[in-house]
């Protein structure tokens, strides 16, 4: 057997939405022309209440699009030291726009202290960067963010004039997560979360199981400007109407299946505790991660060589993470777990 835990985009378009591919009308969105990009950006704009939005290849290049929007050369973003749009997007925002970013640690349930991000903004002199934007991620790391935490954060970055983005890579999961919390529907959950936000950028290849693609909401004249940095980012795409078809695919019938995903983190962490070595985190959404401690970090290496030859692939070392997604079932993630058990059993 072999399962891929190693995220969630890996994930295959399944048989109707390559159908739906197939049959999308296409023009050229460059012109603005392709009338399936511009029925995704509708929905997705209407379904997180913003006046636009703009489809773009990858989450990076969303998230760039937005802090250069947002930030012009010598402002700067107050940010999470984990947060994908610091750590893992090749200092983007930097490089290309001289926008400096002021990174925070996170406290435990993955937020940024209230108390940190007002001391981190910077007064009105010309020794420092202007700050003008306060990012936040949610899910970080498969944890959901406290929502009133983040109506509590956004708060207080308007009351000092900063403008607020969220990287929703995982907007859904955690919109689903915190349905289960609240009683409501996943998608009143991700207008919710959205609504406290300038911008907010949406990944459709990720556990949405859309083969490409990411958008990124906001006011007309805000997407208007991101669109010039598309531009220069190289991201205008042509009949791009494909693509864009499988995650208007993916918002119609992906969103609370993300739930299954969930489950089944909860299933592979309910199979693995117990076992001498593992520290194993209680997922919140899709993401598990699980800590080798003691005697089992020298067995490392080991164990993902062992992984890998009874066909089970994870991402890490002494931390490894195992992403359930829409192509693994049940008896993949028993599979997995029995791998493990069977490397500390030897």
């Amino acid at each position: 057997m072999h399962v891929d835990l190693r995220s969630d985009t890996v994930t295959q378009p399944t048989p109707a939405m390559r159908a739906l591919m197939q049959e999308a009308p296409l023009g050229d969105d460059v012109f603005a022309g392709d009338p399936s990009v511009n029925a995704l950006q509708e929905k997705i704009a209407a379904m997180l209440g913003f006046e636009a939005a703009l489809f773009v290849p990858t989450g990076t290049q969303s998230n760039l699009c937005a802090l250069l929007s947002h930030c012009q050369r010598g402002d700067e973003f107050i940010v999470g030291q984990m947060q994908h749009s610091y750590r893992w997007e090749g200092g983007g925002a930097a490089v290309f726009g001289s926008v400096q970013s002021q990174p925070l640690e996170h406290q435990a349930d993955g937020s940024l202290a209230l108390a940190d991000i007002e001391a981190a903004i910077k007064p009105d002199d010309a020794h420092f960067a202007r700050t003008k934007l306060l990012a936040l991620e949610n899910t970080l790391g498969g944890k959901l963010i406290p929502f009133d935490y983040i109506q509590a954060a956004t708060a207080l970055a308007s009351q000092h004039g900063l403008s607020r983005h969220l990287d929703g890579a995982r907007l859904f999961n955690a919109a689903v997560a915190q349905a289960a919390i609240t009683g409501a529907d996943a998608r009143t959950e991700a207008a919710r979360i959205a609504s406290c936000f300038d911008s907010v950028s949406v990944c459709f290849s990720k556990g949405l199981g859309a083969p490409i693609g990411s958008a990124l909401c906001g006011s007309r004249d805000f997407i208007a400007r991101a669109h010039r940095i598309r531009k220069m980012a190289g991201g205008g795409m042509r009949q791009a109407g494909m693509l864009a078809a499988a995650a208007s695919y993916a918002l119609d019938h992906h969103i609370d299946r993300l739930a299954d995903d969930h489950a089944l983190a909860r299933r592979l962490a309910a199979a693995l505790s117990g076992i001498e070595g593992l520290t194993v985190e209680a997922p919140q959404t899709n993401i598990l991660f699980v800590d080798l401690t003691g005697a089992a970090r020298d067995k490392s290496a080991a164990l993902v060589q062992h992984l890998n030859d009874k066909g089970v692939q994870a991402t890490g070392l002494y931390r490894l993470r195992f992403v359930t997604h829409l192509n693994v079932d049940a008896a993949g993630v028993d599979y997995a777990a029995s791998v493990i058990r069977d490397f500390f059993k030897a």
